[in-house]
């Protein structure tokens, strides 16, 4: 009876050991910095995830504050994602963009903070289009606009200060970092060249937008921005201005109101019923799209500008 007891007690503290190293492996197996030999980034939103994959390669590990299909500028941080800027080596983010990530990164991002607006000066929110009367949302970015990214030639040089930083923080590893934000900018001047050439010779150059995100991409191509809201795409516009942009798009001869892939289309659907114009989207890529990546997103918006405004 003894012996046979002592074989039970050894065999249930195998067990129990067992069981405790597979939880703890678990516990470390979750993207929060279990993995020595790739740097743990965190990005604030998704143009910032692609940009960290891309220059990052098998090298990092990326973790993106936003849920697919969540609405960025209004995220809310959990204490475990709150937990993951603490952790992460390097924090990639748009100052101005997401005041919850502005908070947790001057309360725990410390030097290991890449701030991508400080790469170049960002454009003053009443640029590239028009600026009216109730358009007062411009506070919650300082009075710049941070979409940025929409721009591929300024995405392209955030990957080239992105590849600096990460060279940093694995310095074994920086002349790869340099090499893939190279491929990077090669595929981003292809995609302006493209943009260029597409949106050349147009019979309009006036896009209506439910929300006031195409400014740097407007600036770029030569186009002009008349935005129904302003920079918050959750922004209500008043009967005066619903009004003024109905008119502008007459005046323009618009045929398409575009409105963007995590907003409500009702905006851009009235003022289109009262031009007797089509809706389309004309997607801001704040969020992953559905299929492909950045690029993808970028050539599908070229090709929904060319046939919105019957470019040849």
């Amino acid at each position: 009876m003894t012996v046979r007891f002592a074989v039970r007690a050894l065999a249930a503290a195998t067990t129990a050991l067992l069981t405790l190293a597979g939880a703890a492996a678990c516990a470390t197996d979750d993207g929060s910095g279990s993995n020595p030999d790739r740097v743990e980034v965190v990005a604030a939103f998704y143009p910032l995830q692609f940009l960290a994959e891309r220059v990052g390669g098998d090298a990092v590990t990326v973790t993106n504050l936003v849920k697919p299909g969540a609405e960025p500028h209004d995220l809310e941080l959990h204490p475990r994602q709150v937990g993951q800027v603490s952790d992460a080596e390097l924090i990639v983010y748009l100052a101005g963009f997401q005041p919850a990530v502005d908070e947790a990164v001057a309360q725990n991002g410390g030097d290991r903070a890449f701030d991508v607006a400080g790469v170049q000066p960002l454009r003053d929110a009443a640029e590239g289009g028009h600026q009216h009367e109730g358009e007062s949302d411009h506070a919650e970015s300082g009075g710049k606009d941070p979409h940025v990214w929409l721009d591929p030639t300024r995405l392209a040089t955030i990957g080239d200060r992105l590849a600096e930083r990460l060279g940093r923080a694995d310095p074994n590893r920086a002349a790869d970092f340099t090499a893939r934000a190279q491929a990077l900018r090669a595929d981003l001047d292809r995609l302006d060249a493209d943009y260029t050439q597409g949106l050349a010779t147009c019979q309009r150059r006036e896009i209506v937008t439910s929300h006031t995100a195409f400014g740097y991409l407007a600036a770029r191509y030569r186009l002009e921005q008349v935005g129904v809201t302003g920079l918050s795409p959750e922004g209500e516009p008043s009967p005066q201005r619903l009004a003024e942009v109905t008119e502008e798009a007459r005046e323009h001869g618009a045929t398409t109101i575009f409105f963007e892939t995590l907003v409500s289309p009702k905006v851009a659907e009235t003022v289109a019923r009262e031009v007797g114009a089509r809706t389309a989207v004309l997607d801001p890529i704040e969020g992953p799209p559905a299929d492909g990546d950045y690029l993808s997103a970028m050539r599908t918006n070229l090709q929904t500008l060319r046939t919105a405004l019957d470019c040849s």
